[in-house]
C-alpha cells in the first residue's frame, strides 16, 4: 500500500488549504485513515481520523477548523484546513491502519505517506 500527500503549501494567517492523499495498493474504503502532523521540535501528534464507516474524530487543536473526508471512487483522502494558524505549521502525514474502527494508537496505522509541509505566517 501507498499513500501520497499532496497539496501543503505557505499560507497566512487565516487562510486555507486541502491536502490529498492518494491510495494505490489497497481500497480506501478498508482501512482506518488518518491525518498526523509533526511541527520542529515536537512529537507527532494526530489531527484526524475516519473509519470504514466515515466516523470521523479530530484532535482538540484543530476542531471546527478542519475536515477529515474520503471519496471512494478516486482512493483519496481529504483534510481541508481552514482558519489557518502558524501553530498549524508542520509536515503533514497520511496514514492507513488495517483496523477499520480507528481504535488503536498512532502506532497501530501500518502505512505512512511521505509527508507534506504546511507553513501558516503570521
Amino acid at each position: 500500500v501507498q499513500l501520497v500527500e499532496s497539496g501543503g503549501g505557505s499560507v497566512q494567517a487565516g487562510g486555507s488549504l486541502r491536502l490529498s492523499c492518494v491510495v494505490s495498493g489497497g481500497r480506501i474504503s478498508w482501512y482506518c485513515m488518518g491525518w498526523f502532523r509533526q511541527a520542529a521540535g515536537k512529537e507527532r501528534e494526530e489531527v484526524a481520523t475516519i473509519t470504514n464507516y466515515n466516523i470521523t474524530r479530530y484532535g482538540e487543536p484543530v476542531k471546527a477548523r478542519f475536515t477529515i473526508s474520503k471519496v471512494k471512487s478516486t482512493n483519496t483522502l481529504y483534510l481541508e484546513m481552514n482558519s489557518l494558524k502558524p501553530e498549524d505549521s508542520a509536515m503533514y502525514y497520511c496514514a492507513a491502519d488495517v483496523s477499520p474502527g480507528c481504535r488503536g494508537p498512532q502506532s497501530s496505522f501500518d502505512y505512512w505517506g511521505q509527508g507534506t509541509q504546511v507553513t501558516v505566517s503570521s
